[in-house]
């Protein structure tokens, strides 16, 4: 297999970029100065720089190669990743979550779940939550190791190694803060280093509406196929859809999972804070005019003989993820070429840094911090976090391995997300809402949620049931096993917590105020016109969403 030839603009052009967010690095660790400043950026940011970052930690391998090459492989549907699968999750977050996250100054999510429940709960959940981030992390450091191994021809590990010691190197300097800063300018070089990649395949293939006409209509339509999973290339129903996907995935991940999180809580005051992921909701919405679309194009020339366009093959097995490189390499023009491969590697580097700064977060205050050394300094924790930074890149190298033998990067990450912020979510959920669930019914609910989720997974994999058993149909691919996977965790997560709240001694009301709505005097926001209201711009935000259901229904 052949890489690309790189010219030497191409090569300048990847030279400065890593150049560039190392110099950001080293400018930023003057301004961090303590623990808040590494792990919170200060708390400084606007709704603005906060919101664009929100959406660049989440753009990483998932969005780029995974979602493309998933486009090639189902269609439309996977569109529902970027709509039901996130629009709601995104403004419920912004509108009603986002004041008990931030007005309690909580510096993770496991922090809330220890004040709200206790010490064991945040525990349970801290140490899921770093295990889950640093299998992410591998799948991050595998994909922008694959694109310099395959593409450019490099040796493989040493492509993966490379990587690693880049983003250990920013963000060990200045934490959040350099992470924050290097996501913006990542996520507007991703914009216009891969945007033009749909524009020139439209253009070539001769209209939005060409391509959508000369792919099977399964591959075309959002919702009027989800009726009988024989009829759509993912092989899910809308209730897989709808329960699996847009409420537990969905809600599961945007609003519990730190790593997307910890951004709002770098905003400068609430208003800003529930802003961050209404902001980020509207680019959310526009990202599949380069995945979705990027696939779909892809789709169309690979199925037209005379195109000479198809996918790469490792060992006679189609690489999907290569869909997205594959078209920089039909489309862009020497000195191009370098712009799109130094947009895919910072859509690496941006979910890479993601995860290591939620990792080193977690590791620092909930577990390391909680239960091994309680009366360390505000010195000893900042130190900590760079070594815990350190040790999440070097154990994500490892879990890069075992990213490199799964089938593919979509799968394998919805799988993760089903063990643990499936359940997840039925606590907070739980937590917030309702004023008489007990610690034990937290704990134990948890853990049934996330083991039986786990299980069931194992159990699939090794052909004990069937995925119909799970996804209650006839035919079920992978994905829609995960769909129903993570809706049946997330029941059994919300059903135990109850069961055992009921008969476990609950938290005195005056430890839960401000922790459980009821209990919690209403937060005003400073007043502001109309057009800088949260609730205005999330009025928006879902009625686009809902004309994009109905158009591509």
């Amino acid at each position: 297999m052949e890489a690309i030839g790189l010219t030497l603009v191409d090569w300048i052009i990847i030279a400065v970029y890593f150049g560039f967010v190392l110099g950001i690095g080293l400018y930023l660790r003057r301004f961090t100065k303590n623990e808040e400043d590494f792990f919170l950026a200060g708390r400084k940011n606007s709704s603005w720089v906060a919101g664009l970052a929100f959406l660049s930690a989440n753009l990483g391998a998932l969005e780029l190669l995974g979602m493309t090459g998933n486009t090639f492989k189902y269609g439309m549907y996977v569109a529902h990743f970027y709509w039901i699968g996130a629009i709601p999750a995104m403004l419920f977050l912004g509108l009603y979550m986002m004041p008990f996250y931030y007005s309690s100054r909580i510096k993770s999510v496991p922090g809330y779940l220890k004040l709200r429940f206790d010490e064991k709960t945040r525990v349970l959940n801290a140490i899921s939550f770093a295990i889950m981030t640093l299998l992410v992390s591998g799948i991050n450091l595998y994909a922008m190791a694959l694109v310099l191994h395959t593409f450019l021809g490099w040796n493989w590990d040493a492509s993966m190694w490379a990587s690693a010691v880049t983003v250990a190197m920013y963000v060990t300097l200045s934490g959040l803060m350099s992470a924050i800063f290097t996501e913006i300018i990542q996520f507007f070089l991703i914009w216009f280093g891969l945007f033009l990649v749909s524009v020139l395949g439209i253009v070539e293939i001769g209209g939005i509406n060409e391509i959508f006409a000369r792919i099977p209509e399964a591959y075309a339509k959002l919702w009027s196929t989800s009726a009988d999973p024989t009829q759509n290339g993912m092989m899910v129903t809308w209730g897989g859809i709808v329960l699996g996907l847009g409420f537990v995935l969905s809600f599961g991940y945007w609003t519990t999972d730190f790593l997307v999180v910890q951004r709002a809580f770098s905003a400068k005051n609430l208003r800003s804070a529930r802003m961050t992921p209404i902001i980020a909701s509207f680019f959310k919405m526009a990202l599949p005019f380069i995945v979705i679309m990027g696939g779909l194009i892809a789709l169309v020339l690979a199925k037209d003989p005379s195109s000479g366009f198809s996918l790469l093959k490792d060992g006679g097995k189609v690489n999907y993820d290569s869909a997205l490189p594959m078209l920089i390499a039909r489309y862009y023009p020497p000195g191009l070429v370098g712009l799109g491969i130094t947009a895919l590697l910072a859509g690496f580097m941006a979910g890479q840094a993601g995860n290591i700064s939620a990792f080193n977060t977690v590791w620092t205050y909930d577990i390391y911090h909680s239960v091994i050394n309680k009366k360390a300094s505000s010195e000893h924790l900042l130190w900590m976090g760079r070594v815990a930074t350190i040790a999440g890149i070097v154990i994500s190298v490892g879990t890069a391995y075992w990213a490199k033998s799964m089938p593919t990067i979509m799968d394998y990450m919805q799988a993760i997300f089903s063990w643990v912020n499936a359940p997840l979510f039925a606590t907070m959920l739980l937590g917030m809402f309702v004023k008489w669930i007990t610690p034990n019914g937290a704990f134990w609910g948890l853990l049934a949620g996330m083991g039986s989720s786990f299980g069931m997974f194992l159990a699939v994999k090794f052909e004990w049931i069937s995925k119909s058993a799970i996804t209650l149909s006839n035919v079920a691919s992978d994905m829609a096993a995960n769909f129903w996977r993570a809706w049946w965790a997330w029941l059994i997560c919300f059903g135990v917590t109850i069961l055992v709240s009921l008969f476990t001694k609950k938290k005195p009301e005056k430890e839960l105020v401000g922790l459980v709505k009821g209990l919690t005097e209403e937060t005003v926001d400073e007043p502001v016109p109309l057009l800088k209201k949260p609730e205005f711009w999330g009025a928006i935000s879902l009625l686009i969403l809902i004309a994009l259901n109905i158009y591509f229904w």
